[in-house]
């Protein structure tokens, strides 16, 4: 729209700069982001680990049988249930050493452990996975 030579607007340019008042336009400037790069990016963030926790019948039985595990023996049992989660495990039966411990995966909580005597039997049931470390 040009500026007619003695300066004065022309009733179509008037018309459009008051009826097009509070119409935004769309910013040349601005960077398109798809809605699959912003779940790409939110899917990559890594939420921290979550120790286990041992129910009371658990603990229970740990007590009972004089049974402590270590730092590094808990730190195993943690990455025991992180595996199971990621196979999309729900109840796992994990073996450490000689103990023997069902985990209830989504609540992240130890449900039982038995020591090597116990776990002689080798039969474990309402387990739908198995870590053995």
């Amino acid at each position: 729209m040009d500026i007619q030579k003695n300066g004065f607007l022309s009733i179509e340019q008037v018309k459009d700069q008051y009826l097009n008042q509070g119409k935004t336009k769309p910013s040349t400037n601005t960077s398109e982001v798809s809605f699959g790069d912003i779940l790409k990016e939110k899917s990559q963030i890594v939420l921290p680990k979550q120790e286990v926790k041992f129910s009371k019948h658990a603990s229970l039985r740990l007590e009972n049988r004089n049974i402590s595990l270590s730092e590094s023996q808990m730190a195993r049992l943690n990455n025991a249930t992180q595996k199971a989660s990621e196979k999309g495990i729900k109840e796992s039966l994990v073996i450490m050493d000689s103990l023997a411990f069902i985990v209830n995966i989504p609540n992240n909580t130890v449900v039982t452990a038995l020591d090597g005597a116990e776990s002689s039997e080798n039969v474990f049931t309402n387990i739908d996975g198995a870590v053995i470390i």
